[in-house]
């Protein structure tokens, strides 16, 4: 067994069993939907679909980000994240396809995930620093093919690599290699972070180039500088590579990346992601400007510490929940929540304005033109 396919199963079972999640939260806390005790509107009228970037609708704005995969023994989990998302219509990530294409003996632990849900919009997954070592598109087509996936996640983890006992913090040149094989691709890239957030600089940098899918995984869920630093104190009794406060504190909380993608690049398809736990913590996401919310660690832990009834409850009530919340606020879509009303308050304000934004102008204006430009441009809405 190679170093990377039996470090997949390592972190599958340190995240189940394990805090990993940052001390830091998500600052969704300080967003508030004001309830409208009149909607006009009857609940069994809400439509949960949407569209996804690039192509294809969900019947409701969520998706299992990429978690898992590259090991024998984990294939299962991927079989039942794809069926619950095929139950649910939502769409369905994996997790980095390193591992399988090193080995292909672990192949199947990703391809299973299609053979379970045929029609699902699937993700395939794979790093930047491989792009920066030398993956071409070769293997980004392979990654591709090995799932039948509906689009591409490359996945930019610094903090991750920088802190891994065997970590690959290899990112000289990604840029380039990202822009020169997404242009030869025919499936949308997903840009993603890992936990730590995507920055508007960077969002800004891949939109001019071309780049019109990201998934800000931001700071307030699983935060794999931590998920590392633990994997080596257990290995070795005391980590290779202390992380003090950067374990918790280092990133961008998914609130503020939120606005900070739409802004950097306002007419892209954005995943809320990171620290997403409830309906609550998906309609909050999108009313700050995503298009719909990812999660990944609550749907890992439901299915296996509670098996595939436990993780069918969790999507079930989390929907139901984002069904409701578009009720009270009076609307019958999700683009809804664009222009409904929200209050931003306390730190999350005071950290956007700092960044330089206004936040009475972006909830006003700015989210007023990305509704326009969603019901004028792809006819999903």
């Amino acid at each position: 067994m190679n170093d990377t396919v039996s470090r997949k199963l390592e972190h599958i079972k340190l995240v189940v069993s394990s805090k990993v999640e940052s001390s830091e939260s998500t600052l969704l806390e300080y967003v508030r939907l004001i309830h409208n005790p009149l909607p006009e509107v009857n609940l069994g009228d809400v439509d949960l679909s949407v569209p996804f970037c690039g192509g294809g609708r969900l019947r409701a704005p969520l998706m299992i980000t990429g978690m898992t995969g590259g090991h024998r023994d984990v294939a299962w989990i991927n079989e039942k994240l794809a069926m619950i998302a095929e139950e649910f219509g939502i769409a369905m990530g994996v997790g980095s396809q390193r591992a399988a294409i090193e080995d292909p003996s672990v192949r199947e632990s990703f391809s299973i995930a299609r053979r379970a849900a045929p029609n699902v919009i699937l993700v395939a997954n794979l790093g930047a620093p491989q792009l920066a070592k030398g993956y071409s598109l070769r293997e980004v087509r392979e990654a591709i093919d090995m799932i039948g996936a509906d689009a591409i996640a490359i996945h930019l983890n610094p903090g991750q690599e920088a802190f891994q006992d065997e970590g690959e913090p290899i990112y000289a040149g990604v840029l380039g290699r990202i822009i020169d094989i997404a242009s030869r691709l025919d499936v949308p890239v997903i840009i993603k972070e890992v936990g730590t957030g995507l920055s508007r600089e960077v969002i800004s940098k891949l939109y001019s180039a071309g780049i019109k899918c990201f998934d800000v995984s931001g700071l307030g869920g699983t935060n794999w500088i931590k998920a590392e630093v633990l994997r080596s104190k257990i290995k070795h009794g005391a980590p290779l590579k202390p992380a003090g406060s950067l374990e918790d504190y280092w990133g961008t909380p998914t609130a503020i990346a939120i606005v900070e993608a739409r802004i950097a690049a306002p007419k892209a398809y954005i995943i809320g992601s990171g620290g997403i736990r409830n309906g609550l913590d998906v309609v909050k996401a999108i009313s700050l400007g995503a298009d719909i919310a990812g999660i990944a660690l609550p749907a890992l832990r439901a299915l296996v510490n509670g098996g595939f009834d436990s993780l069918r409850r969790l999507i079930e009530s989390i929907l139901y929940q984002v069904k409701v919340s578009v009720f009270l606020v009076g609307e019958t879509r999700v683009w809804g929540l664009w222009r409904s009303p929200i209050v931003v308050t306390s730190r999350l304000r005071e950290e956007l304005e700092m960044r330089g934004v206004d936040v009475d102008y972006y909830i006003r204006s700015l989210r007023l033109q990305t509704l326009l430009w969603r019901m004028r441009g792809d006819g999903g809405y």
